[in-house]
């Protein structure tokens, strides 16, 4: 069995490319085996490393195809473009905290934190996007399938959850008692990003039992990075 075919067999793919590409250049005949080595295990690095974030991109569902690099870190808009950086770096998930995205519609709430989420991805977190309807949709099919607490465990698990769309839809009490759940596990433990039309002022009036809104404020707000977005839709403008 030559060298492809075993490389081929131990589904090495990055290595695989790299030797190909020195016996067609004949670089084979000019490399060490140490220097050989070392460039085929760091495309095999390489590789596993794309494909992780491509099964973590995929399995994430975000609303948009975003990355940092696509936002325009504009403070006429309400963007602190230290924050953005800031945030990049993926420091927030390794704390735990939260980001908090308001603004009107239109404005670039989603795309900021879908192009986040790509960050994180990058960054080989699992991350998962819902708004804030289908994600009470999934849970009371989970609950009627008998399968809430698995739900609930797959979602606290989540290095970071991205929330859309808070205050669209009235929530009743065992949705707001579910959200809460969902808020208590993942406080100071896991990273989630809400993004909602409504002011952060007015999330009281998303929560109409005041004790569970005092319960999932006190848990999201005082510690969270905030991005406050100003202008008109960015939809229009386009």
């Amino acid at each position: 069995m030559n060298i492809e075919s075993q490389l081929a067999t131990l589904r090495l793919q990055g290595m695989s490319s790299t030797w190909q590409a020195l016996v067609e250049t004949r670089r084979h005949l000019e490399l060490t085996l140490s220097e050989g080595l070392e460039q085929m295990l760091q495309s095999e690095e390489q590789h596993r490393e794309q494909k992780r974030f491509e099964r973590l991109y995929k399995n994430a569902r975000f609303r948009y195809q975003a990355s940092i690099e696509e936002l325009t870190l504009d403070p006429s808009r309400g963007i602190n473009k230290d924050l953005v950086v800031s945030l990049a770096t993926g420091d927030y998930l390794c704390k735990g905290e939260a980001v908090l995205i308001t603004g009107s519609t239109g404005c670039g709430k989603s795309f900021i934190a879908s192009a986040l989420g790509h960050q994180a991805c990058m960054q080989g977190r699992k991350a998962a996007y819902y708004n804030v309807q289908k994600l009470m949709k999934k849970i009371k099919i989970a609950r009627l399938e008998g399968s809430i607490y698995n739900f609930f465990d797959k979602v606290a698990k989540m290095d970071l959850l991205i929330i859309d769309d808070l205050g669209l839809t009235n929530l009743d009490q065992q949705q707001q008692m579910d959200f809460m759940e969902i808020m208590e596990d993942r406080h100071a433990r896991k990273s989630t990003i809400i993004a909602s039309q409504m002011p952060v002022k007015s999330w009281f009036d998303v929560f109409k039992e005041d004790s569970i809104a005092d319960a999932i404020l006190d848990r999201l707000v005082h510690t969270a990075h905030r991005i406050e977005l100003r202008g008109e839709s960015l939809r229009k403008k386009r």
